[in-house]
């Protein structure tokens, strides 16, 4: 049955601390001051104030316990019930206007219980206001129950004085069974939620970010609820337990519990219609739109939800998008869309600048013997429609899975690739090199536009959104070795060559002669590859005669690219430097910590760090996290230059000037190849015949979709062709 109390009603306003939870010598306010501040600005009523007061039909339970300021107006309060200590700041016959919505300043037919008020505040049909710290020139009006408890966590993963363990609030990131395990805190970032999820293993380290957390917050009883300068607050039916930044808009949610708004002036948050929001902290920025439910959850800043989005258990990273479909215990980094209400993820890690199709089911988890299945993606991800994958799985940085039913695991480690499931000859096919190949303005178009779109105010970690980047070019390296030998192999069994005794490493030399000097014979091979799906069909690499050769001059652009933003941040004039560089370049792993890049080398030693105490907090780990991406480009350089001697085949005694002034003349045609793949790949939708039958004319068309060559992007891509050859040849002249 209900358990209702009934106590005195001079109690009511009160006790907002419990006797066992307060220090000797403080009362229940002792926090409250310290949130609030401004005490000693304020005065008691004066009996012309009181009896205004009461003509205009207001009530308290002790008038003594009302302070104002000399500015305070008691016009501009009526028909409010007052409870506990209330301190009300200036009130001024003005009225204030945000979005049409115009309501006279003061305070009007509203229960308030234990609040104090800033300057000019509007307060209209608030059923019952309890325990909040009110700023400037707030607008509340129509609310149900805007309350806060002495236990208040405001969606972190704390527990206050006195509190079971169980109450404590875990976001199940990356896997349902709950063995990945985060507490949630107001300021995670994306870094912060990978390195927690990863390393379960390491007990130190999971020690520390627990006590990271705990070390973050005041575990006392009796802070308030707080609603910053400037905010809106209108037609909401429940707020409860929940702190909102400055200059936020709320407008017809339904329910708001245990939560921590983020908001400012330069990056204001809003929370519309329909929407529940249930313990979970939202970044600056964001919006939550139309019929939202979010339960356990993180919003990073400047991400979006919209149209009946349901986000549970997950973590959604900075500028990322999620609208209509439901996305469950996963974790999401920057620059991810997902637009469509018949899709669903779930138990994943996405790894960013991904898009999740209409009718794609990343998440039907329940095929094992337990709920435990994980699917990890990298960069780029890109399930197309109607894709239904296996949890697990694991995909290389920019992979397209195209339309079908995957009913094994899989393990793709090509990068840029496309993932077909052949079902009409049973086998699972792998085109390398898809995007140069066939979706160049694709894959430009969206690396530019997350870098356009990327609105953090706050950027502590730096985020890689280009293609060509370390752990994409690892990932390529890799790809050819296995490339070379796949083809090997292939070449021999083709021959009929009977070679008992071949090596890998003969394969690869083999594979590697066929794919460099003889690419029209590798065309004529069925190549296949083992240890990608867990069935015995095959699995067939196509166009990797190619993707080969196309992967070798990427790399020498990648690292020619790096190495002229060196000359030109440095004003580089001589040779000499840029080999200098060149005496520490190595290559190794690189992770993808939350969007942001960094060797394995400075991974290991970053979590050393933390199990060491160099490391003592969040704030300690974030600064370094600034730290590393002021070495990135010096770091992304050296393995840049590395990975162009690896697969030039070349020592750091070969690096010289006319070996450079080579890869910087091939760099120019890979480029022109870039921008041309750009521009055609394109052209396709204006060639396609059945593209064209719904317009009448061309004309017609080129007004609905806009002409080919009026493009801004392609047009850009062009102009910065022109400029690079120009920067290529007046460093070679430089060089020379």
């Amino acid at each position: 049955m209900n358990l209702i109390q009934k106590k005195p009603l001079t109690e009511l306003g009160y006790n907002f601390v419990a006797a066992p939870y307060l220090p000797e010598g403080k009362d229940e306010y002792y926090l409250r001051n310290q949130q609030w501040g401004k005490s000693s600005i304020y005065r008691h009523l004066s009996a012309l104030e009181i009896e205004t007061l009461v003509r205009n039909d207001n009530t308290s339970d002790n008038w003594n316990n009302i302070s104002v300021t000399n500015d305070f107006n008691p016009q501009l309060v009526k028909h409010c019930h007052f409870f506990g200590l209330v301190r009300i700041g200036k009130l001024e016959p003005f009225y204030l206007e945000f979005h049409n919505l115009r309501l006279p300043v003061g305070l009007y037919n509203s229960t308030i219980s234990s609040c104090d008020f800033g300057d000019n505040v509007v307060v209209h049909n608030v059923n019952f206001l309890s325990h909040y710290l009110i700023g400037n020139e707030v607008m509340i009006c129509n609310v149900n129950e805007m309350a806060t408890t002495g236990h208040a966590k405001f969606g972190n993963g704390i527990v206050k004085d006195g509190e079971p363990e169980n109450l404590r609030i875990w976001l199940e990131l990356c896997n349902e069974n709950g063995g990945r395990s985060i507490m949630p805190f107001d300021g995670m970032l994306p870094g912060d939620a990978w390195l927690w999820t990863r390393n379960r293993d390491d007990k130190a380290l999971q020690d520390k970010f627990k006590a990271f957390t705990e070390q973050q917050f005041d575990k006392r009883r009796g802070y308030y609820g707080m609603v910053g300068d400037r905010c809106v607050i209108k037609n909401v039916s429940i707020i409860k337990d929940v702190i909102i930044g400055t200059d936020a808009y709320l407008k017809g949610a339904n329910k708001i519990k245990n939560v921590t708004i983020n908001s400012s002036a330069e990056a204001t948050t809003q929370i519309g219609e329909g929407c529940e929001l249930v313990n979970g902290i939202v970044g600056y920025g964001c919006r939550v739109f139309y019929g939202v439910k979010a339960v356990r959850f993180i919003m990073a800043s400047h991400s979006q939800l919209k149209y009946g989005a349901r986000l549970i258990n997950s973590y959604l990273g900075n500028n990322a998008t999620i609208s209509c479909c439901e996305v469950l215990n996963s974790l999401i980094f920057p620059a991810h869309e997902q637009h469509h209400n018949n899709s669903f993820l779930c138990a994943a890690l996405i790894m960013g600048q991904s898009n999740m199709a209409a009718g794609a089911t990343i998440g039907s988890n329940h095929n094992s013997r337990g709920p435990d299945g994980e699917i990890i993606a990298g960069r780029g991800f890109w399930p197309g429609l109607c894709v239904s994958l296996k949890h697990n799985s694991r995909f290389a940085t920019f992979t397209l899975i195209a339309k079908g039913n995957y009913m094994q695991e899989m393990d793709i480690p090509f990068p840029f690739s496309l993932v077909l499931n052949d079902e009409q000859h049973n086998c699972l096919k792998i085109m390398t090199g898809y995007w140069f190949l066939h979706n160049m303005y694709a894959l430009a178009r969206n690396s530019w536009k997350y870098l356009d779109r990327d609105k953090r105010t706050d950027k502590t970690q730096l985020i890689e959104y280009d293609y060509l980047a370390p752990d994409s070019v690892e990932e390529m390296i890799h790809a050819m070795a296995l490339m070379e030998a796949a083809t090997g192999k292939a070449w021999y069994l083709h021959t009929e060559t009977d070679c008992p005794e071949l090596t890998e490493k003969d394969y690869r030399q083999k594979g590697q002669d066929l794919l460099l000097n003889h690419p029209g014979d590798v065309a004529k091979l069925k190549i296949l590859v083992k240890g990608v799906e867990n069935s015995n069909r095959e699995v067939q690499l196509l166009k990797v005669h190619k993707t080969y050769p196309l992967f070798r001059a990427l790399i020498v652009l990648y690292a020619v690219k790096n190495v002229m933003q060196f000359v030109e941040a440095n004003d580089v004039k001589t040779f000499e430097a840029i080999h200098n560089i060149s005496l520490t370049a190595q290559r190794e792993q690189w992770y993808n910590v939350g969007g942001q890049l960094m060797p394995a080398s400075t991974l290991h030693g970053l979590k050393e760090n933390i199990r060491e105490n160099k490391i003592g907090s969040w704030a300690d780990l974030h600064a370094q996290y600034q730290e590393i991406g002021q070495q990135y480009a010096t770091q992304k350089l050296q393995h840049a230059i590395a990975s162009l001697l690896y697969v030039q085949e070349k020592t750091i005694a070969d690096f010289n000037a006319d070996f450079f002034i080579e890869c910087l003349q091939a760099s120019i045609q890979t480029q022109i190849f870039l921008t041309e793949g750009i521009q055609q790949s394109r052209a396709k939708d204006y060639e396609n015949p059945f593209r064209k039958m719904t317009y009448e004319t061309e004309a017609e068309m080129n007004a609905v979709v806009g002409k080919l060559e009026d493009n801004s992007f392609i047009k850009q891509t062009q102009e910065d062709l022109l400029v690079y050859k120009q920067k290529v040849k007046a460093l070679i002249k430089l060089l020379a």
